[in-house]
């Protein structure tokens, strides 16, 4: 009987938002891929160091036990299949248990989520990640550069969402960024009992929280909603999540204060956010990932 990735929370994660693989990437950007390729087979029996979503993969991988397979994390890489082999030879190192990879030198890696039932695609590679938003699977381009995540949690994965544009859709969005602030908190009031549409990140959120349910498991989830909505606007934030039957266990409604700042206290394994700032903001604080969707991404933005 084949195996299936049915019922599974599955990770897609490139080679560089697993492992540090930031001078060999800049060897292939100023020397061309032959160079790159020679780099890792000589660095082969030399483990990689861990990279910005490396504790995140961990720890989802703690979700499996030696009878049951809850989490599937599968590399997707624009790397070739010899280099390939480094990074499985360093997960073996790091104890992380990856046992599918897709390498496919230099093509667009996005295409295989649809097989993969993927419900997260982490990239360094900004085309790919817009591509596979376009193509309606939550991704996110990782800062590679973030603060590592905080090892005071073993127990616990944290993860935080920014709310419009990430885990809704743009439309309040939109409206504040054409209209202004004194429209949006009009428009948000006006509809606070109607829910907002999904966005990219609900399938993300949704299988999160099917994990959080179980009984059994090793370890738990933690979830944030970090935005930057403040009274009244914050009202239809939480009656969406009421609406979807999701509960997250902390909402920071910061009227534009720095999400820097709390996300520190918070101390995230990954937080997604649509805005730049925010994520140059979060990256002090730990992993962040952009999630390049709405209309700030557009160019449309005021």
């Amino acid at each position: 009987m084949s195996y299936s990735l049915e019922e599974k929370l599955v990770v897609a994660i490139s080679s560089r938002a697993l492992f540090d693989f930031e001078e060999e990437n800049q060897v292939f950007e100023t020397r061309g891929s032959r160079a790159y390729i020679q780099l890792q087979l000589e660095r082969l029996e030399q483990p990689a160091p861990p990279g910005v979503a490396f504790a995140l993969v961990k720890k989802m991988l703690a979700f499996n036990t030696p009878t049951t397979r809850r989490v599937e994390v599968v590399v997707l890489s624009r790397n070739d299949p010899t280099s390939g082999l480094r990074v499985f030879r360093s997960a073996e190192t790091a104890g992380l248990q990856l046992e599918r990879g897709v390498f496919t030198q230099g093509r667009e890696p996005w295409r295989y989520l649809e097989p993969l039932n993927a419900h997260l695609f982490l990239s360094a590679n900004s085309s790919d990640v817009g591509a596979a938003l376009a193509a309606g699977f939550p991704a996110a381009r990782v800062y590679p550069n973030s603060a590592r995540a905080a090892e005071s949690h073993p127990g616990e994965i944290r993860i935080a969402f920014d709310g419009d544009a990430v885990l809704f859709a743009d439309e309040a969005e939109q409206v504040f960024q054409q209209q202004g602030l004194d429209a949006f908190q009009q428009h948000e009031a006006t509809h606070a009992r109607r829910p907002l549409p999904p966005g990219p990140f609900k399938p993300l959120l949704v299988a999160l929280h099917r994990l959080q349910s179980l009984a059994d498991t090793p370890i738990r989830i933690r979830t944030a909603l970090v935005t930057a909505r403040s009274a009244p606007a914050h009202e239809r934030a939480i009656r969406t999540l009421m609406d979807w039957q999701i509960a997250v266990d902390e909402a920071m409604f910061l009227g534009g204060l720095d999400k820097g700042i709390f996300l520190r206290a918070f101390e995230p394994d990954f937080f997604f956010d649509d805005q730049t700032h925010h994520c140059d903001s979060a990256a002090t604080a730990g992993p962040t990932g952009h999630v390049p969707s709405g209309i700030v991404n557009s160019g449309q933005a005021g």
